[in-house]
């Protein structure tokens, strides 16, 4: 594990320790479970960027190939 230095806002700092005074959990725990969550959204947030920069790179193509086999159908028809 590492150990690192954290500023808190005042008033995050006191919300966060009357949950964990209430729901009886460790603060180093509290935190990691908190990062990890966090962790888990901002991925989430960068595939879906990067989903959406990938299809627009190859919704062109994608439609010209489309078109190629339609083309293709109206000939064989």
């Amino acid at each position: 594990m590492k150990t690192l230095s954290l500023k808190l806002d005042d008033l995050v700092f006191e919300e966060t320790e009357e949950l964990l005074n209430k729901i009886k959990m460790p603060r180093n725990r509290y935190f990691n479970e908190a990062i990890q969550y966090y962790n888990n959204i901002q991925q989430k947030k960068f595939l879906k960027k990067q989903l959406i920069l990938e299809s627009k790179l190859v919704a062109k193509e994608s439609m010209a190939i489309l078109n190629e086999f339609e083309s293709l159908e109206e000939d064989e028809g």
